[in-house]
C-alpha cells in the first residue's frame, strides 16, 4: 500500500493528511550546541568523537548531517538528543542545559518533547503494530486516541497490518512503524538516525515527504543523520562533519551537490 501524499508538481509539497498543527506555543523547539566534546577513553587511548561543535537547529527547519564514516555524527544526534552526555560543552533545548538534568528529569524531557526514529526500529516484539505506536502516549498515562493511531499507520501505508505483531514485518515495514510512532507523538523536534535506511527509494523518498510536513505544517524541529545524498537534500540545510567538527554547511543543496562534497571529504 502506497503512502498516502501528495507532492506538488512544482516540487514543493502539498501534503493532505488531515493533522491538525500545534498551537503557535507548542511549535518546534530550538536547540543550540557549544563547544560540544565528546571523548571516549583516556590517555593517548582515548578517542574524541566531537572537537568543539557550535551548532543551531532553529524551530521549524530540517537539518541534515552528513560525513564520512567516523566522523562524528552519530555522535552528535546523540548528544544533542540527551541519549548520551557529552564530554564538556553545552546542550541546551530552548533555555534548558539538558546537561544539568539528572536521567529522570531528561527522561520526562525527552518524553513531552521529543520522538526518535533509529535503525534499530526499537519495537515492542510483544506488542501489536498499533500498540507500538501509541507506547509513547500509555508510558506517560495518557489516553490513547486509537483513530488517531491508525491515521498514523495509514499515512505510513500500514493501517491494515495493525493487529499484526512486528516479527511479521518486513524490515522496511517495522521501520516505517517506527515513523508513525514518531508521528503520533507529535513532538516538538524529531531525531532520525538514518530513517530510511531500510526503505526502498519509493517509500524511503514518502517517509521524507512525511518528515517535511512535520516541519513546514506544524514548525517542527527535524535532526537527521543519513549517508544518503537524496535523502539530505530534502533538509533546509546540509551540516557536514569530519573528524569530530563541523566542516561545512549547505543551504538547501542538491543531490548533485552533496554528493560533491562528500568526493572533496574522500579524497
Amino acid at each position: 500500500m502506497a503512502l498516502r501524499i501528495r507532492v506538488a508538481e512544482n516540487e514543493g509539497m502539498s501534503l493532505s493528511t488531515g493533522a491538525q498543527a500545534r498551537p503557535t506555543a507548542e511549535r518546534g523547539l530550538g536547540i543550540h550546541v557549544e563547544d560540544l566534546h565528546r571523548s571516549y577513553g583516556r590517555g593517548r587511548a582515548a578517542v574524541h568523537a566531537l572537537r568543539g561543535v557550535d551548532i543551531g537547529f532553529a524551530p521549524g527547519t530540517f537539518t541534515a548531517v552528513m560525513g564520512p564514516s567516523g566522523s562524528g555524527k552519530s555522535t552528535l544526534l546523540q548528544c544533542v538528543a540527551g541519549m548520551d552526555r557529552q564530554t564538556s560543552g553545552t546542550v541546551r533545548w530552548g533555555t534548558t542545559d539538558i546537561n544539568e538534568l539528572p536521567e529522570r528529569r531528561l527522561a520526562q524531557l525527552r518524553r513531552a518533547e521529543a520522538a526518535f526514529i533509529f535503525q534499530a526500529y526499537n519495537l515492542m516484539p510483544a506488542m501489536t503494530v498499533e500498540q507500538n505506536v501509541a507506547l509513547t502516549a500509555r508510558l506517560a498515562g495518557d489516553r490513547v486516541d486509537w483513530d488517531a493511531v491508525t491515521d498514523c499507520l495509514d499515512r505510513v501505508g500500514l493501517a491494515d497490518r495493525r493487529k499484526e505483531r512486528p516479527g511479521r514485518l518486513s524490515g522496511g515495514q517495522q521501520q516505517r512503524v517506527a515513523v508513525a510512532r514518531a508521528l503520533f507523538a507529535r513532538p516538538r523536534v524529531l531525531f532520525a538516525d538514518e530513517p530510511t535506511g531500510a526503505l526502498d527509494r519509493a517509500n524511503g523518498r514518502e517517509v521524507l515527504w512525511l518528515l517535511r510536513e512535520g516541519v513546514e505544517n506544524e514548525g517542527r524541529t527535524c535532526v537527521m543523520v543519513t549517508h544518503d545524498p537524496v535523502a539530505a537534500s530534502f533538509a533546509d540545510r546540509v551540516v557536514v562533519l569530519a573528524d569530530g567538527v563541523v566542516v561545512d554547511q549547505l543551504v538547501r543543496p542538491s543531490a548533485a551537490q552533496i554528493s560533491e562534497k562528500l568526493s572533496e571529504l574522500a579524497c
